[in-house]
């Protein structure tokens, strides 16, 4: 099998937007928290207790789409390197890695998405009774 050190440098640009959006996702969530929280201290209503502790949830499968995301560009650069010093085999097995990488983070990030979506369902259940 023959990589080429231009195959990894594919998943540059893929994987910066992505890394952008999941940084963009955690800022939006960070800031709801951060307005629940002030007015669960005024009025200690349960249920704003449990949509901060579902938006925690989401901050963390956040926390580890941005590490996977992460890990998936270095394992790239890292195997662009690899693949530059002429070590075919390593470098494949590692953009391998790299893909795997980037796979697990668009898996926890359908993950997320999915919590997302149950919640405004959840949310917004009340507009259709």
């Amino acid at each position: 099998m023959n990589l080429s050190i231009e195959t990894p440098a594919l998943l540059f640009s893929a994987t910066s937007l992505i890394l952008l959006a999941y940084t963009n996702r955690f800022l939006t969530i960070a800031q709801i928290v951060r307005g629940l929280k002030k007015t669960y201290d005024e009025k200690e209503n349960k249920s704003i207790l449990i949509e901060i502790k579902n938006l925690n949830l989401r901050l963390t499968l956040i926390r580890y789409m941005q590490l996977f995301g992460v890990l998936s560009l270095f394992l790239s650069v890292f195997g662009m390197l690899v693949l530059f010093m002429e070590w075919k085999l390593v470098g494949i097995y590692i953009f391998g890695a790299s893909l795997l990488s980037l796979l697990i983070s668009l898996g926890i990030s359908f993950w997320e998405i999915s919590i997302s979506v149950k919640a405004l369902r959840v949310h917004l259940s009340d507009l259709s009774n």
